[in-house]
Order: C-alpha cells, then structure tokens, then sequence
C-alpha cells in the first residue's frame, strides 16, 4: 500500500536507457556482427538511435534492407556474442538504485516494460542485483505483441492490481511514449536515454534530466 500522499501506485520502468546505460554493450555486439560478416562497423551513435524495439530489430536497422537476405544470420551471431556481452559495461544509471530503494519505501509497486528478449533483460537485472526490486519484468517476446502495444502494461498492471491513473511509465523513447497513450497511463520521459531526439519528437507531457525529479514526481 503506498504511503499517504504519494500520486502513483505503480511505476513501470523502460530498461535500456532508462534504467541501465547498455548503449556500450550493444553498439560493440552490433560492430562485432558487422565485422564477422566482412561489413564496414557503424558509429555507435548511429546504433543508439536503433535501439528500442528489440535485438531483431536493430540487427535488422545496422544491417539495412538490401541484406534482408542475411537478417537470421546477423541475428544469431548478435545473441550468440550480446549473451556473452552484456554485461561487460552496462550499469544503472546515476540515480537510478537510490529511487528504485525510495519509491519501495513509500509502498510504491515496480515493474519492467522492455523490448528486450525476458532472457536477456533478466540476466542483465541479475547480474546488478536489482531483479528482487520488481513485482514484474516482462519483455519483447512475453507475450504475443510488444511495445508500443499496451498489452504489457496492461499484464503489468494486473500483476500490481494498478488502475490506469495511478500507473506512471518511465521511459527514453517515442515507443515509450506511444505505449503510455496507448494504455492510458502517465508517462514520464528521461533526457539521458539513448535517442533524446526521438523522445522529444514524440511530444511527452514530461521530461525530467535527474532520478531525483521522478521521486518528486511520484510522491506528489
């Protein structure tokens, strides 16, 4: 039960560039895909702005549409190397464990909305230690659609027993912000993600530069 007071009941946390910097990890699984196949690296800014609607996707985007014919192959090869990977740089951001302890401790539910593979996002909040901060994760392929799809916000909302406007998203991009309209929900955006641009693009009711503001948010 959440303490007196406090505006959201439930917060719903994009992973990858909200929660935890993998921009490292994933741009080097992409340039090691690249390489592998004898194709010229790219920028890993430019791979930042593929992120965000799952790992087939961004293979997909760094390998363009006139090598569809090798999309399976640049797949496996980036699970194959991003599972053994991913955890070489990526950490949560600044801020991020100080609020996640905070909203817990004024009774407020925490989930995961991610496309990311359930495996891999899994793993990755094993291995910082935050997976037993969650009541729910789910990922790009827990259920038949994704974001921006709200089906996930919805299952995550029945999991905290969360009405829609007692639920904030969290999150850095458009899909983000697209899946918060589509589901009914608040949403608060983050200018440290991996594509501000995109994020601002979409027009978000908000957009907050510190951890410390989402608490603020929060708490009312």
């Amino acid at each position: 039960m959440p303490a007196p007071g406090v505006r959201f009941a439930h917060v719903a946390f994009d992973l990858d560039g909200t929660l935890i910097d993998s921009r490292h990890d994933l741009a080097s699984s992409v340039n090691h895909v690249l390489r592998t196949m004898k194709l010229a690296e790219l920028d890993p800014e430019t791979l930042y702005g593929y992120v965000g609607e799952g790992a087939r996707v961004l293979v997909e985007r760094a390998l363009g549409p006139s090598r569809r014919a090798r999309f399976d192959e640049g797949v496996a090869l980036f699970m194959e190397y991003y599972g053994e990977h991913l955890l070489d740089a990526t950490r949560p951001y600044p801020g991020m464990v100080e609020l996640l302890d905070a909203l817990a401790e004024r009774g407020v539910a925490l989930s995961v909305l991610t496309n990311k593979p359930i495996a891999l996002s899994r793993t990755i909040l094993d291995g910082l230690g935050l997976t037993a901060r969650f009541v729910g994760i789910v990922g790009g392929d827990s259920l038949p659609t994704r974001k921006p799809d709200p089906a996930g916000l919805d299952e995550l909302r029945r999991l905290t027993d969360t009405p829609r406007e007692r639920t904030l998203l969290v999150g850095d991009s458009g899909i983000d912000v697209a899946t918060a309209r589509a589901g009914g929900v608040a949403f608060c955006g983050v200018s440290w993600g991996l594509s501000p641009g995109a994020l601002l693009a979409a027009a978000p009711e908000r957009v907050v530069d510190d951890a410390s503001e989402i608490l603020a948010l929060v708490a009312g």
